[in-house]
C-alpha cells in the first residue's frame, strides 16, 4: 500500500518533533546525566613528610565530638536559652576557624564522631562542611570515626576512604599487614595508621622521624557474650602496633622516637584515673567496651608512647597517667554534641619541642598540652608537661 506525500510529510514532521523534543529534555537535564569534566577535582595533598618548624616546635590541635549534623538546621544542644535561638553547626565551625587563628597548628587531628549520623541525610556533604575550615586554611589534617559516624549514608570503609580522599588529608584506611610467611592480611577496624614527622628544616634531623603519631579504630557497638558494648581496640591493630616499633627498633639502635595515639572510645582503666591525681574535670562515667583488650599493656611494652588521646565522653577533659602513659580527653568540641549550658565547649592542643644541639635541633626534649575554651577570650587553661627528657633521642 502506497503512502500518500502528505502522510509522509506529517510522518517527518512527527519525527522532527519527538527529536526536538528529546534534544530539549536532554539539554535540560544533560549536567545530571553527564560529568563535566571541567569540574574534575584531584586530591590537594600537604606538603610531606610533616616536619617540625624552623623554631623547633610541632602542634596539633585535637578536634573531638564535633557532632556536625546539616549546618545552619541543625540545632545546638545544651546551650542556654539566650543563646539556642541562633545557635546551630555553624558555631562549630567558628570555634574550629578561631582556633586554627588562635594556635596554628601544623596537624588537626579529628578524633571521631566528626559528624553525627542520625542527624544528616548526607555523611559526604556534613563532612565536608565539618573539615572544611581545615581545607580552607590548608593545614594538614588526620581523622579517626567514632561510634556514631556511620549512623548516615556511608558505612565505615566508605567514610575513611572518603577522608583519605579529601584535600590535605593524610589520614589512610588501613595499613597491610605482612605475616611470617609472607601473606598479607588486613587488620580490624577501618583508620589505623602511622603519621611520621621529621625533624627541622636543615637540622640533622631533617631526614628522620623524630615524632610518631598512631591513629587507631576503636570502633562502634558490638555484641560479646549476649550484652551489647562499645567496641574496643582488637588484637590485629594491637600486633600491627608492636611490628611497628620493631621495626623502627631494628633500624635504630638507640630506641624510637615519641610516639602519640589517638583514638575516639577510652579503654575501661581510664576509669582508674577517678582514684589518681588528674588535671581537668572528670565529670560523667567513662562510657567503654566491657573487654579489656591490652592496650595499656602494649602502650607500655613499646615504651615510646607518651600519651593518648581519646574523646567520646564530652564534658571529660582531664589527663591522668596510667603506668607512665598519659590519656587525655579532648572535651567536647562541637554544638550539636551533648555538653552542658555553663560548661563551654573546647580543645585540647599539643606542643612537641626539640633539644638544641651545638649547631642544629636535634630530636624532641618535650610534649605539653593545654585546652582553650569557646569564650570569649578562647580562655588557655590546664598547661602541663606530659613528658621531657635531658637525653633528647639521637643528641
Amino acid at each position: 500500500m502506497k503512502m500518500s506525500s502528505a502522510t509522509v510529510i506529517d510522518t517527518i514532521l512527527y519525527l522532527i518533533l519527538i527529536v526536538s523534543l528529546l534534544y530539549f529534555i536532554e539539554s535540560l537535564i544533560s549536567h545530571k546525566l553527564h560529568i563535566n569534566h571541567n569540574k574534575i577535582h584531584l586530591k590537594r595533598s600537604p606538603d610531606l613528610p610533616l616536619r617540625f618548624r624552623d623554631d623547633g616546635t610541632f602542634k596539633i590541635l585535637q578536634v573531638a565530638d564535633m557532632h556536625y549534623g546539616m549546618g545552619t538546621i541543625t540545632r545546638c544542644r545544651d546551650v542556654s536559652d539566650a543563646e539556642f535561638e541562633y545557635c546551630s553547626d555553624l558555631n562549630t565551625t567558628r570555634f574550629l576557624r578561631r582556633m586554627i587563628e588562635a594556635e596554628r597548628p601544623d596537624l588537626i587531628a579529628f578524633t571521631g564522631d566528626n559528624i553525627f549520623g542520625s542527624s544528616t541525610t548526607d555523611a559526604a556533604e556534613s563532612l565536608l562542611e565539618a573539615i572544611g575550615p581545615a581545607i580552607e586554611y590548608r593545614i594538614p589534617w588526620a581523622a579517626i570515626l567514632g561510634n556514631h559516624d556511620q549512623e548516615s549514608t556511608l558505612n565505615r570503609q566508605e567514610l575513611m576512604t572518603f577522608l583519605s580522599l579529601m584535600d590535605y588529608s593524610v589520614s589512610q584506611i588501613n595499613p597491610l599487614v605482612e605475616e611470617n610467611k609472607g601473606a598479607m592480611r588486613l587488620i580490624d577496624g577501618f583508620g589505623n595508621y602511622r603519621v611520621r614527622v621529621h625533624g627541622a628544616p636543615g637540622s640533622v634531623m631533617s631526614n628522620s622521624t623524630v615524632f610518631d603519631l598512631f591513629f587507631l579504630d576503636s570502633g562502634d557497638r558490638e555484641i560479646v557474650q549476649g550484652r551489647r558494648t562499645y567496641g574496643w581496640i582488637k588484637e590485629s591493630q594491637l600486633l600491627w602496633l608492636q611490628d611497628s616499633y620493631k621495626q623502627e627498633y631494628n633500624q635504630r639502635l638507640r630506641g624510637n622516637p615519641p610516639a602519640l595515639a589517638f583514638f575516639h572510645i577510652p579503654i575501661p582503666e581510664v576509669r582508674d584515673l577517678w582514684f589518681t591525681p588528674f588535671i581537668g574535670q572528670f565529670q560523667e562515667g567513662v562510657a567503654c567496651s566491657i573487654v579489656q583488650s591490652g592496650v595499656l599493656e602494649t602502650f607500655v611494652s613499646m615504651g615510646n608512647v607518651k600519651a593518648a588521646f581519646i574523646g567520646h565522653d564530652h564534658v571529660n577533659d582531664f589527663c591522668g597517667n596510667l603506668k607512665g602513659v598519659w590519656f587525655c580527653y579532648g572535651g567536647g568540641f562541637g554544638y550539636h554534641a551533648y555538653g552542658r549550658p555553663k560548661w563551654h565547649r573546647r580543645a585540647r592542643v599539643i606542643e612537641a619541642k626539640l633539644g638544641k644541639g651545638r649547631d642544629t635541633w636535634t630530636g624532641i626534649e618535650l610534649i605539653k598540652t593545654w585546652k582553650r575554651l569557646d569564650d570569649k577570650d578562647l580562655s588557655k587553661k590546664d598547661e602541663q608537661v606530659l613528658w621531657e627528657t635531658s637525653d633528647t633521642f639521637l643528641k
